[in-house]
């Protein structure tokens, strides 16, 4: 028996044990559970409520496609309304507010506190909704909590207008400050344009001649003049030979006129070098024509040198049968000079205009030789000036594109600044204007008595376990056999008087009462 005492006794007290405690001290639990619930009802009709009211503000796309206008503020969104919301719940926007809806106690006239603006930036909220499809920000909501339903329905609107004005100038003022960013740059790129234009013109003009697409020109001048001057050459050797055939037909004219009879002179004349130069002509003029056309300059002048030679040498053919047939008839003989004076200043005279003709041959050479030195020379640059001139022109090349593309940027940003002033809401736009609140969404009472509840029975079991603790009376059987070894041998049931019972009747009335009123 005595080990089954103790087995009892170390046994740990079963649920019918603790549901016994709870039962004899329900008071406790009832009381603390009443009086927790009644604090936090108290509270919640105390405290002042606060009205929620919020604003839905869709973010839009573009109303013209890029593809057409190109925009020139890419800012990230979450970073644009990041700074919008800085900028709109700034402290000037934050009193501007303040002193409009004389919020937190403010008086007209006063300056509003720092703690009316702590608490503003406190009652105001901006919740991000993100597309369920690719994530991507769709709308936002602008939240503030006022004292009264009005308030808070007028204060949410004005900070809805507020962030899309905000957005709208911001964006505007980023798109003319880009603007005006690419005309400075576009003012630079077309002074350096026009500078390397004139470097350009100044290089083209100094180096006229040299440049790498007249070269081909360069050739054929040059090939034009080598033709002109090999063709003056053959000239100057005709001319320097024709020279020398009139000085010894001059020496022979004069050797005739002052040594030889009538009939030497004919037949001097008869054997005179003249035939042999006119055959001599005649044979270059055949190895001329075999080379060159009729019309050829040299071909056409060695005719007229032959032909005037035979001219000659009729007219002094002439001139010596006329002074024959005289002297034979008894008429006066003419004295040699005066018959061959004429034939003799024909030869002088075409002596003077061949020097004359040596001598511009001569320098017709010598300019065709100048003049194919310096086309050489030019020939001989070109490389060196090509070189150059496409390091100037890929310097123009790069301003001229640099110019282009600035200016393709600015009339696109131009475009995107005119489509910014015209469009009125921007890329943010109000869906669902700001809502008046009907019920606060603090105290919340029913919150409030959920927790009193909680909190009272909380506090009502943890004062029941210490009311069992410092009890030191034994309520029943199990008390009993956790400190007494000795069995049980019979118990006395509980002897009540009519008082006693109507009393128990009461209290369990009460009990039921307060039960229905808590549930």
């Amino acid at each position: 028996m005595n080990n089954t005492g103790q087995i009892e006794e170390d046994a740990p007290p079963g649920w019918r044990y603790y549901l016994k405690m709870g039962i004899r001290h329900r008071w406790w639990l009832i009381m603390s559970v009443i009086l927790c619930w009644a604090a936090a009802l108290v509270m919640g009709l105390v405290l002042p409520a606060r009205y929620k009211s919020e604003t839905l503000v869709l973010v839009e796309q573009e109303s013209v496609p890029a593809q057409y206008v190109t925009p020139n503020v890419s800012v990230d969104l979450q970073q644009r309304l990041q700074s919008l919301t800085e900028q709109t719940l700034s402290r000037p926007r934050l009193l501007q507010i303040i002193s409009q809806f004389h919020l937190y106690g403010h008086v007209p006239g006063q300056a509003v506190s720092d703690d009316a603006v702590k608490r503003m930036s406190g009652d105001i909220s901006v919740e991000l909704i993100r597309s369920s499809v690719r994530g991507d920000i769709a709308a936002f909501k602008i939240i503030y909590s006022g004292s009264s339903p009005e308030q808070a329905q007028k204060v949410t609107s004005s900070l809805a207008s507020l962030f899309i004005h905000d957005s709208l100038n911001r964006q505007q003022r980023m798109s003319e400050e880009t603007t005006s960013f690419l005309e400075k740059q576009l003012d630079e790129a077309r002074k350096d344009l026009e500078k390397q234009e004139a470097l350009l013109r100044e290089f083209r003009t100094r180096n006229l001649g040299e440049l790498p697409e007249q070269m081909q020109g360069n050739v054929q001048i040059l090939s034009g003049l080598q033709d002109r001057l090999q063709s003056a050459t053959a000239s100057l050797h005709q001319a320097e030979q024709q020279r020398l055939y009139l000085s010894s037909l001059i020496g022979w004219s004069g050797n005739a006129m002052a040594n030889s009879p009538a009939g030497a002179e004919t037949a001097g004349i008869a054997s005179t070098p003249l035939d042999e130069q006119i055959d001599k002509m005649k044979a270059d003029l055949a190895a001329l024509e075999g080379h060159y056309s009729p019309l050829h300059p040299d071909v056409i002048h060695l005719k007229e040198k032959i032909e005037n030679a035979e001219k000659m040498k009729r007219q002094m053919e002439s001139g010596t049968h006329s002074a024959k047939g005289e002297g034979r008839g008894g008429a006066p003989e003419i004295p040699r000079g005066q018959r061959a004076i004429s034939p003799l200043a024909q030869i002088q005279s075409q002596f003077k205009a061949n020097e004359l003709e040596i001598t511009n041959r001569r320098q017709e050479i010598k300019d065709l030789e100048r003049q194919i030195g310096q086309y050489q020379a030019r020939l001989n640059l070109t490389p060196v000036r090509e070189q150059q001139l496409a390091e100037v022109t890929r310097n123009h090349e790069q301003s001229r594109a640099h110019y282009e593309s600035l200016l393709g940027k600015k009339l696109q940003s131009e475009m995107a600044t005119d489509l910014s002033k015209r469009q009125e809401n921007g890329q943010f736009r109000t869906i669902d204007p700001a809502t008046l609140p009907q019920r606060p969404y603090w105290p919340n009472r029913l919150k409030f008595s959920g927790i009193g509840l909680i909190l009272g029975t909380m506090l009502g079991l943890l004062a029941i376990v210490l009311k069992e603790t410092v009890d030191g009376r034994i309520y029943g059987e199990e008390d009993l056999s956790r400190w007494a070894t000795a069995p049980v041998i019979a118990t006395v049931p509980p002897l009540r008087t009519g008082a006693e019972e109507k009393r128990q009747t009461r209290m369990r009335n009460a009990e039921i009462a307060v039960a229905s009123v808590l549930a």
